[in-house]
């Protein structure tokens, strides 16, 4: 478990997820330290201080722009200036660190643009891990779909499950899988439904199997 453990936090553990974490304001807000005894801020991380600088030289390897880049953090991490504003404080710990940088980040330009771009990724691959397993589902040996015809499918799908969850419809048709970022191997066949295809070619490769 404990190998398990470090692999996770070493693969977790870059440069640019670093600059992240040093940029959200909540980890500097005495709400969450005085959580937890063992904790510090972000800037009082040797680990985590040395991985945002290697990640703010491969961003800026212009020295001027960097050294700008290094004084707004300053600023930010020792709540002076426009950051040492009431609200700003007050706000780190409850807020959404990228609405904070909205409204409290104009004074430090650069981190701003840059806090918005990081905090704004999403923090692990499930996304994608969803997306690669509608694409296997819809996409196979057996069908003989090209590339362009299983994308423009797969965005269908992902469309449609976005609208059926904001509908008051309860539907499993397109909701496969859930919120499970899992393979769809166990998820069976879909249920039938009145499906309406423009294309009649595209009709005869995908149920062609079924024909036969």
């Amino acid at each position: 478990v404990h190998e398990i453990l470090i692999d996770r936090w070493n693969k977790n553990n870059t440069p640019l997820h670093c600059l992240a974490h040093a940029l959200n304001p909540k980890y500097y807000s005495e709400q969450w330290l005085n959580k937890d005894p063992t904790r510090v801020p972000p800037h009082k991380d040797r680990e985590i201080n040395q991985e945002r600088t290697k990640c703010i030289r491969k961003y800026f390897p212009n020295l001027e722009e960097r050294n700008k880049v290094n004084m707004e953090y300053a600023e930010f991490v020792g709540k002076n200036g426009d950051f040492r504003d009431f609200d700003s404080i007050e706000n780190r710990y409850a807020m959404d660190p990228k609405a904070w940088w909205v409204l409290h980040g104009a004074c430090a330009p650069m981190l701003q643009t840059i806090a918005l771009r990081l905090l704004a990724q999403p923090s692990s691959s499930s996304c994608a891990e969803r997306n690669w397993s509608t694409y296997s589902f819809v996409h196979s040996m057996k069908n003989k779909m090209t590339p362009k015809c299983a994308e423009d499918l797969v965005y269908i799908h992902s469309n449609l499950r976005l609208l059926s969850r904001k509908s008051h419809k309860e539907t499993k048709m397109w909701d496969i899988g859930g919120d499970a970022f899992d393979s769809l191997e166990d998820i069976g066949v879909l249920e039938v439904a009145s499906l309406s295809l423009d294309e009649p070619d595209m009709v005869s490769i995908v149920f062609l199997d079924e024909v036969d």
